[in-house]
């Protein structure tokens, strides 16, 4: 039904023989494809001082993150009031008090150091940042805040795999950073992430985590290089599998070119939309940063009425989306008691997300930038 829609995956024939391939080596569950998978990655954030943990999914990786932190009962982790609902999910999961902390300002939707600090309370024991859209937060000052407080530093990174922050990779600046390899990522292997740190007792704890914290594999066992096993402390079974990690390799080699398309498309949508005063386009003109434009975010202007424009999008066949709603929308925490964060509300209530994916061209932008200027009775350019 779709003309336009608003994310494909960027595959071919060769995820097709990767997991094609796994499946005829007979050996299906976490082995070597994800050990190769584990490494590749730690070479596209920096190298040997990276750990990486591939596991079934970003949520996963959030969850042992606060974990291996020790998180729980009695601690506030600060979140960004605008990010998808994982966040606050792991951190009443673990029994910790989630703390909203605002976006910058308008242009730039992400955390800051000020918006941060103005959360901190004596019970603050973590902060989790959200690199939003594929475009990095300013960490120096967040690393510098965290350092001085005594905080730990969570970065979900699943908008964000390959941005960096004044030439350093995004994921790399806190204790530990999350990502996410959901179907719609800029790397996708469908249901996947990986839990990356700098920290090898951090590292050690997390691979426990993953699979029921034992101490040999099920890969181990088979290759004959235990017979048995230890629990040395409780975990869970967030086992990623060798076809998802096989796909994961192969779209680890297209990652850089994909982010490249990506912002090329996104350059079209700012050329073509800036003449439209109903809206206007976060994350324009920032330092320091190398985003890899996960998906293309848009404010409409209060005049707009967001259901109507995106059942009129639809009606031209153009997909689109919302990043996200507010989590006090949500019947789960409706009784909670979050503080205000009026910007991030302000955003969550005009945001509209348009189709960004790498195997879109020109026409596809032209095409839904000029139904925006029709449904909206302006004149296109």
């Amino acid at each position: 039904m779709w003309k336009v829609q608003l994310f494909k995956l960027n595959y071919d024939d060769k995820e097709s023989r990767a997991v094609r391939d796994v499946i005829d080596s007979g050996w299906i569950t976490m082995g070597d494809k994800t050990k190769e998978f584990e490494n590749k990655f730690s070479n596209l954030l920096g190298g040997k001082s990276i750990y990486s943990t591939a596991v079934s999914s970003g949520t996963a990786s959030l969850h042992m993150a606060l974990l291996g932190l020790g998180i729980g009962s009695g601690d506030e982790v600060i979140i960004p009031a605008l990010t998808f609902v994982a966040n606050i999910n792991v951190v009443k999961i673990v029994g910790a008090t989630p703390v909203l902390a605002d976006c910058s300002n308008y242009n730039n939707w992400n955390v800051s150091a000020e918006t941060i600090k103005a959360q901190i309370t004596p019970k603050t024991k973590a902060v989790i940042v959200v690199h939003f859209a594929g475009y990095p937060c300013e960490m120096d000052k967040i690393v510098t805040l965290c350092k001085r407080r005594g905080l730990y530093l969570i970065e979900d990174v699943a908008h964000a795999p390959d941005a960096k922050y004044k030439g350093k990779a995004c994921g790399t600046f806190g204790d530990y950073g999350c990502f996410s390899f959901f179907t719609n990522k800029n790397l996708s292997v469908g249901e996947g992430g990986m839990l990356i740190t700098k920290n090898k007792q951090l590292a050690i704890r997390a691979k426990e985590f993953r699979s029921h914290g034992m101490s040999a594999l099920t890969l181990d066992r088979h290759r004959g290089r235990a017979i048995s096993y230890d629990v040395s402390n409780v975990g869970l079974n967030y086992r990623i599998d060798e076809m998802r990690s096989a796909l994961g390799l192969v779209q680890l080699d297209k990652l850089r070119d994909a982010n490249r398309k990506r912002a090329y498309l996104v350059d079209r949508y700012i050329k073509k939309l800036s003449p439209l005063k109903d809206i206007s386009i976060p994350f324009q003109n920032l330092k320091n940063i190398k985003p890899v434009y996960h998906i293309f975010p848009i404010l409409l202007s209060n005049s707009i009425d967001r259901v109507w424009l995106i059942n009129r999008l639809k009606e031209f066949g153009i997909q689109s989306s919302i990043h996200y709603p507010i989590f006090k929308e949500f019947s789960a925490f409706k009784d909670l008691n979050l503080n205000s964060a009026p910007i991030a509300e302000d955003i969550a209530k005009r945001e509209l997300t348009l189709p960004l994916y790498p195997t879109m061209n020109f026409s596809d932008i032209d095409f839904i930038c000029d139904s925006l200027f029709k449904i909206l009775k302006r004149e296109v350019v």
